[in-house]
C-alpha cells in the first residue's frame, strides 16, 4: 500500500474535481457556489496548465496539489484519507521544487492552520473575505527554506 506522488493527467480531472467538490459540499461552513460539474472542469484547467500533483494508493487519487510557480492554488485530500501521510508528501514535494511558497487558507479551516504551522508555515496576513470570491476570512502563509530564511 504504498503512496506514490505524479503529475496529474487528464483522466484525474474527474478524481480532484470529486475531492473539491465533496470539501465543498461536506463543509458546514463553506459557501456551496459550484456544481460537481464546474469543480471538475476547474481542476482540469490546472491539470491542463501543470499545475497539479496527486497521491495515489493503490490506484485511488487520495489528494492534490496545485502549484503555480511558488503559490500552492489548492491542497486537498479525499474524505477519510486525512492523517495518511498524503498532505504532507504533496507539501513536501512542492517545498523541493521551490524556495518559498506562499498560500492562502480560510480561517474556518483551524485544521489546515494547524498543518501548515506544523510543516514551517508562518502567517504573514489576515484577510476580511473580500478578496476571494467565497467571502470567507482568510490567513496568508508562506515557507521559505532554510538556505533562503538564512540569506
Amino acid at each position: 500500500m504504498t503512496l506514490a506522488l505524479r503529475p496529474a493527467t487528464p483522466l484525474d480531472a474527474g478524481a480532484t474535481g470529486d475531492i473539491l467538490y465533496r470539501f465543498q459540499q461536506d463543509t458546514a461552513w463553506m459557501p456551496k457556489l459550484y456544481s460537481s460539474a464546474q469543480t471538475i472542469m476547474f481542476c482540469g484547467m490546472m491539470i491542463d496548465r501543470g499545475w497539479v500533483t496527486v497521491a495515489v494508493r493503490e490506484g485511488t487519487v487520495l489528494g492534490f496539489l496545485a502549484r503555480k510557480e511558488q503559490e500552492v492554488c489548492s491542497l486537498y485530500l479525499a474524505s477519510g484519507a486525512c492523517g495518511q501521510g498524503a498532505g504532507k508528501r504533496l507539501l513536501d514535494a512542492a517545498k523541493a521544487a521551490a524556495p518559498r511558497l506562499v498560500l492562502n487558507t480560510f480561517a474556518a479551516n483551524t485544521r489546515a492552520q494547524r498543518f501548515y504551522l506544523r510543516e514551517g508555515f508562518a502567517e504573514v496576513a489576515r484577510g476580511d473575505g473580500s478578496g476571494n470570491e467565497e467571502g470567507l476570512p482568510d490567513i496568508a502563509y508562506e515557507w521559505r527554506a532554510l538556505r533562503e530564511a538564512a540569506a
